[in-house]
């Protein structure tokens, strides 16, 4: 596979993990599908290697969504700034602090938003709260998957 069909896989793969924070679009299964691609592109071992643990990933992730409660988070006043500012921070946090640092990145980024938006830190402590029972901890199980597959496939191609 050379290097330009690597950076549309890549492109895909961030596409598939913005997809997951805005409702309605099949952001896992974009990731998914990206690395299918790369793995029929590219048959080596590992390939097929990372799109197994992919699928049961998502399989385990999709598992855990239906086990938690049900999205409501526009009635719990999320809005696409904060979608926008979680997902930002559960990326940064995925690379700053490695794998684990998604999970506060992700909840700094929600109560960055709020902070800004409420202006007082107890009102955007109340606000994280009330996101994260709403459905952000289900949209958080499966970012955190298409973290963790992108890692794996980056770590996959630098490491061949």
């Amino acid at each position: 596979m050379d290097a330009w069909e690597l950076v549309l896989v890549g492109l895909v793969i961030l596409l598939g993990l913005c997809g997951v924070l805005v409702p309605g679009v099949p952001g896992s299964w974009l990731v998914w599908a990206a690395v299918l691609w790369w793995a029929l592109k590219d048959p080596r071992p590992v390939a097929w290697g990372v799109l197994v643990a992919a699928t049961v990933a998502l399989f385990l992730a999709q598992v855990v969504r239906w086990a938690l409660p049900p999205r409501r988070l526009r009635d719990s006043g999320a809005t696409h700034r904060m979608a926008a500012y979680a997902g930002t921070g559960a990326f940064l946090g995925f690379f700053l602090v490695p794998v684990l640092g998604a999970i506060p990145g992700f909840m700094s980024g929600i109560y960055l938003s709020e902070r800004l938006r409420l202006g007082r830190p107890d009102a955007a402590r109340a606000s994280l709260r009330t996101v994260m029972r709403a459905g952000g901890s289900s949209i958080l199980a499966e970012l955190f998957t298409c973290l963790l597959i992108m890692g794996a496939w980056l770590g996959a191609v630098l490491w061949s």
